[in-house]
This record gives C-alpha cells, structure tokens and sequence, in this order.
C-alpha cells in the first residue's frame, strides 16, 4: 500500500490561521500557539521596555538598533515568530509595508512557556542559527533564568546564564546591566522596586 503523500504547510496556511493564535511553519509542519500567558506576557513587555530605551530610542545610550515585538520572519519554507528580535539599524527592515521579512535578525529571544519550550530550544534555535542570527536568548519567567548564546562556527554556544535578581551584561547588549528582579511578575505589584536609574544605560560597567 503507498503511503500518503505529505503536503507541507504554506503561509497560505499562516494567513488562514485564526486570529487568536500564533502560527509558525516549521519544517513544513503548521504550528499554531494560544496567545502567551500573563507573566510570560509582563517578561517579554518589560524587557523590550529595558533594552528599547537605550538601544533602540538611544534615550541615556548608544542606540543603533531596531527592535520588534513577535515578528514574523520567513527563511526560505520556514516561517518563524520570536517574542522580540533585534536588528542593527543598517540591517533593519524599516519602511517595509510587508507583514514580514525576510531580513534575518541580529539578536532573537524566546521567553520560554511549557506548550513552546521544546519547540523554541530545539527546531526553531536550528532555524535561528541556518538564517544567520547572531545571538539567541532565552528567558524562563517561571524559573527566573537568562541564557544567552552566540552562533560561533556552525552551532549555538551558551555563553552565560544569570537568574535570579542578578544584573545581566549579556550579549550584544553587554555594555547594559539589565536588572533581571525587574522582568518578573512580583516588580509589577511592587510599585518602590524600581528605584530611580536602575533602567539606566551603564556604559561600561560588567562589558565584556
């Protein structure tokens, strides 16, 4: 008996999708994914909150790059959606009208949630890594951890891990303290938390 023949999933299947959900193709497999919960939501608000003021705005930093909230990024058959991505601005996809790019980012992050967690740490960091992004993040809001990999040579490299309530200098933005207590859920309830410059751009302090 001949097997059925595969037929691989299209954006013609993205653009179908229902509104509500994430959709991803992945090896030609459709995924779809509900909307992030609160505080996987709240992790991925804050930190585009931290990095976008000096590095994308330059408010109080070097600026020089363009960041985007859950892009949709086509490599050739494969159609991803990070949390956040970052381009340096001579690379960036300003002024496209399209509802995607092709323009593979210099910096992704994946915050982690138990329906995605495997499909961000295996197939899609394989994607990142074929298209030619330079650094990948993944952030755990649950158990409060930052891992921060490098594309060297042919594979992802873990180049540290911080948790906790640690400053994190991870790269490419190692020259920024990202105070790692203010992306997770309990800085929301706490309105004295954030005392006054802890967004702050620190030139040089902890830069590799």
């Amino acid at each position: 008996m001949t097997a059925p023949t595969r037929i691989e999933a299209t954006y013609a299947d993205v653009l179908a999708a229902p509104e509500h959900m994430v959709a991803e193709v992945i090896d030609g497999d459709l995924y779809l994914h509900p909307r992030p919960a609160m505080p996987h939501a709240r992790t991925t608000t804050r930190l585009g909150m931290a990095l976008g003021g000096p590095f994308d705005i330059g408010a109080g930093g070097p600026g020089g790059w363009y960041f985007l909230d859950e892009p949709e990024l086509h490599f050739g058959k494969q159609i991803v959606v990070p949390d956040i991505a970052g381009w340096r601005r001579e690379r960036a996809p300003e002024g496209s009208r399209d509802a995607y790019t092709s323009i593979a980012p210099d910096w992704v992050c994946e915050v982690l949630s138990p329906s995605t967690r495997r499909l961000d740490q295996t197939r899609k960091r394989r994607i990142y890594g074929e298209a030619g992004c330079g650094h990948l993040w993944f952030i755990d809001p649950v158990d409060r951890v930052l891992e921060a990999f490098e594309f060297i040579g042919d594979r992802w490299q873990l180049i540290e891990a911080w948790g906790g309530d640690e400053n994190a200098n991870a790269p490419p933005f190692e020259t920024f303290a990202l105070q790692l207590a203010l992306l997770w859920d309990e800085a929301s309830t706490n309105p004295g938390f954030a005392e006054p410059g802890q967004w702050a751009y620190a030139a040089g302090e902890g830069a590799r």
